[in-house]
């Protein structure tokens, strides 16, 4: 079973390409966030509810940890990248995205005094090359006449609040089993979603809630949400941290591959040769790292 999740996480976490890409004129991105966590919160905390209830008042002292990973990993990861998609495609959300565990790698040796080879130093170069080709669109000649969109430094922002999220994983040590944890971030996130969605709800024109709106709060919550975080946790006992991260990298190819199938969105040579840069990067930088860089949420 976990040989064939080690292929099936990645398309997972592609669902949320699709759903960032068709919100926009049906639900706002952080009304769609605070749905997507809370559902999911709810679900995890369901399964995890007799761990939860045990360790209550250690959960509840740590209750600034949650916040902040909450504002990292749902309000910066989730939300902004929702906005984001308004502007930019669902194929530079896949590969500058892609990035995020060199920056990991990074603060690992940094913030966790982590040791870095020349291997690793070869690929964080090699990696934000390629995340630098695909913002610029390929247009080193001519950077005046870019046109730079909001999206894509949002995507740059995430992608940073995801290396910092995953680190405080790390640096942050808890009772709690993966499952439970992740619950208890889920109502982290969604108390600090919860003013922002509500102000959005008031001050954005919209037609009211609707059936699409639900679909995509459930698609977001369960397939990228709850399905490719379990599939991941489960993966990762059964076959080694490792070996679950390398498969992690097709992320970025099936986020594509889901774009230019179901969006329709072009692939241009500034994607590949970006990713030709990226994925390599990634793997020479992260080949002795500890911290499991994890895929975005």
């Amino acid at each position: 079973m976990a040989q064939v999740l080690i292929w099936v996480t990645p398309a997972l976490w592609s669902v949320n390409y699709i759903v960032a890409r068709i919100a926009p004129g049906i639900i706002s991105p952080h009304v769609l966030a605070l749905g997507r966590w809370f559902l999911a919160g709810l679900i995890l905390a369901l399964i995890a509810r007799h761990e939860l209830w045990h360790e209550r008042q250690g959960t509840f002292n740590a209750w600034r940890q949650y916040l902040v990973l909450g504002i990292l990993g749902m309000l910066v990861c989730g939300a902004w990248v929702y906005w984001a998609a308004e502007t930019t495609t669902a194929i530079n959300i896949a590969l500058i995205y892609a990035a995020s565990p060199v920056l990991i790698t990074l603060g690992a040796v940094v913030g966790l005094k982590e040791s870095f080879s020349w291997k690793q130093s070869l690929g964080v170069a090699i990696a934000l090359l390629g995340v630098l080709h695909v913002v610029v669109k390929g247009q080193w000649a001519a950077l005046s006449q870019v046109v730079w969109v909001l999206g894509d430094g949002l995507v740059v922002i995430a992608m940073v609040a995801w290396a910092a999220y995953a680190l405080l994983l790390k640096k942050w040590a808890s009772p709690l089993s993966s499952t439970a944890r992740l619950a208890a971030t889920c109502m982290g996130g969604s108390l600090v979603l919860l003013p922002f969605a509500i102000t959005e709800w008031f001050a954005t024109q919209h037609a009211g809630w609707s059936l699409n709106a639900s679909l995509l709060v459930v698609a977001a919550a369960v397939f990228p949400g709850v399905g490719a975080y379990w599939s991941y946790g489960f993966c990762q006992k059964t076959l080694g941290a490792s070996r679950v991260a390398a498969c992690m990298y097709l992320g970025p190819l099936y986020g594509g591959l889901v774009a230019w199938v179901f969006l329709d969105e072009t692939l241009g040579w500034h994607h590949a040769v970006g990713a030709a840069f990226i994925l390599p990067g990634i793997y020479l930088a992260s080949e002795k790292i500890t911290t499991d860089p994890k895929e975005p949420s």
